[in-house]
């Protein structure tokens, strides 16, 4: 009934256009129930969602409700938010500019001044924006890595962090208070905020912040080619002007450096899907480069593919190229003696075991968090203020990792920067590639195999179908794969840890995960998305060679899909 209901609403209301009206009216039944079935929500990432209209879309309606809530939310924490302001960027896609520009609109109705770029710029750029202007947060227009159909509302903190649950729930319980999208409405402040088009300064100071995380910068480049493409997103601009101040030599995929919304020339914007790298490959196979450096479309996220002595270009995935950097800062910094007093290593419940092994060689400990960098991003504000201890790297499985707190978000032109320092490094001072550093950090710490993947559920029965499986998983839990036994199972949601018959209490914010550890090293974590439909599977196997390791994979998830008849 709720379906129908909303449906009808849009339909009648005097607010929706003609044009919207047109395209209820051609939707199918099941584009229908997709579209009104629940109001879109607020996740680990923000708000995300498909373009369109609908209570579970991205629309004027709804980003206008959601940045009502945060003004509201912003005026009552900070005493100075008029003054202090808000940073709004955005990413390339549909929709992003005007999403801006009415973002703008609302806070400054409220009073509340505002500042934008006068085009699209990359998420780490917004954060490290938000503290280098003293704002009181941020707001950045992006869907990241998702289709073209998608756009997304994420907001940030005055450290230009995204709000941890902490500090977002205040947040959902303003806008669960407002009416509906469609009634939303609010008296303009008579003295408006002023919106302030932001000058080159601000893209000065941080390519300066992002060129100084660099260890080796005096490295001769000119005969090491590297090809970069942005995915038609924000880091074109900025991340050819930190290369070329660096001596680097690349070659841009020029058919994916402009703004496109309909990456019409990428067959994904996302550097976890190998379809990303095919037209990076096919340029790197011309010019015989070294190194193929993707980011996402939102720039927070960085693929890596070297050339191998087989000739083949062969790609890492984000846990590979976060741990291989991992090491490179550790041995670099020490030898430079830039490693802080109690150096700290941040990551994920769901990241490789990998790098708290080179942690603990190196002398570096490690803090674990919940899935989303802003946990991260969050606690690094948290030991700064406590003078211990000092932020080392951050790294999540996701292609994202901080070399440097600049920014408290995954910045992907400081992670482009270093993995390009760090290639040329490796062939200049030790004639190896990237794949042979790699294998001597397995032949160290044991070969890591990590795997993501993931089980859509779509329309109004999914999210029902999604609660079910974690039901099962936690009620009927296996105690066995592949012959080994279970010998720990950590429960994010009851906050409880599983171990030789012995409970106790885990010191993390409540999340939907199941973590399970298995005789053989091996580890399965079980999380469904925050903003889509779909649960992830993150497996981590650990074994002496690369075949033994696949091939255990395989048989893993085989079992796995079999378990929870997926």
């Amino acid at each position: 009934m709720r379906v129908i209901d909303n449906y009808n609403r849009w339909l009648n209301s005097p607010k929706v256009s003609k044009e919207t009206k047109t395209i209820l009216k051609s939707m199918t039944s099941e584009e229908i129930d997709d579209a009104f079935y629940k109001d879109i929500e607020f996740g680990t990432a923000g708000m995300r969602g498909v373009l369109g209209p609908g209570t579970n879309r991205l629309n004027e309606f709804t980003i206008t409700k959601a940045c009502v809530g945060y003004a509201k939310y912003l005026l009552e924490k900070y005493p100075n938010a008029k003054s202090m302001g808000v940073v709004i960027s955005h990413d390339n896609r549909h929709m992003s500019r005007e999403f801006t520009l009415l973002c703008a609109k609302v806070l400054n109705d409220f009073g509340i001044n505002t500042y934008i770029f006068d085009s699209l710029r990359p998420t780490p750029e917004l954060s490290f924006t938000v503290h280098y202007l003293k704002a009181c947060g941020g707001i950045m227009i992006t869907a990241s890595h998702n289709p073209k159909e998608y756009n997304g509302f994420k907001v940030y903190d005055e450290k230009g962090c995204q709000l941890v649950p902490s500090k977002i729930g205040r947040l959902l319980e303003i806008i669960g208070s407002l009416p509906n999208e469609l009634e939303v409405d609010y008296k303009a402040e008579k003295k408006s905020g002023v919106n302030t088009l932001l000058s080159k300064e601000v893209d000065d100071a941080y390519v300066k912040a992002v060129e100084a995380v660099s260890l080796h910068p005096e490295l001769d480049k000119s005969d090491f080619k590297i090809v970069f493409s942005p995915s038609h997103g924000t880091t074109y601009r900025n991340m050819m002007r930190i290369f070329k101040d660096l001596g680097y030599s690349v070659f841009p995929v020029r058919s994916q450096c402009n703004p496109d919304p309909n990456f019409s020339n990428t067959r994904s914007p996302n550097p976890e899907d190998p379809k990303s790298f095919e037209e990076g490959i096919k340029l790197a196979e011309k010019i015989n480069a070294d190194l193929i450096i993707v980011t996402d479309p939102d720039g927070d996220r960085v693929g890596l593919a070297y050339h191998s002595r087989t000739g083949v270009y062969k790609l890492f995935n984000g846990n590979e190229s976060a741990c291989l950097l991992f090491e490179y800062l550790c041995k670099e910094r020490a030898k430079q003696d830039k490693v802080p007093k109690d150096p700290v290593m941040y990551t994920t419940i769901v990241s490789s075991p990998l790098g708290e092994k080179i942690a603990q060689h190196y002398g570096v400990t490690t803090k674990k968090f919940l899935t989303g960098f802003k946990y991260i991003g969050n606690q690094i504000g948290l030991d700064e203020e406590a003078g211990h201890p000092t932020f080392f790297f951050g790294y999540e499985e996701s292609y994202g990792c901080l070399p440097s707190p600049i920014a408290r978000d995954k910045d992907g032109l400081q992670a482009a920067l270093m993995y390009a320092e760090m290639a040329v490094y490796y062939r200049k001072k030790h004639d190896i590639n990237l794949g042979q550093a790699y294998t001597s950090i397995c032949e160290h710490y044991g070969y890591h195999l990590d795997v993501v993947r993931s089980v859509e559920f779509k329309g109004s029965t999914g999210a029902s179908e999604m609660e079910a499986i974690m039901t099962a998983l936690r009620t009927r839990p296996f105690k066995a794969l592949l012959g080994y036994n279970v010998t720990c199972i950590e429960d994010y949601q009851s906050l409880t840890r599983t171990s030789g018959g012995k409970k106790e209490k885990i010191n993390l914010p409540k999340s939907d995960v199941l973590r399970f550890t298995f005789s053989d090293g091996s580890v399965l974590a079980v999380r469904p998305s925050g903003t889509e439909p779909k649960i992830k599977f993150y497996v981590s196997i650990v074994d002496t060679e690369r075949e033994a390791a696949l091939e255990k994979c395989d048989m893993f998830f085989m079992k796995l899909n079999a378990f929870l008849n997926l």
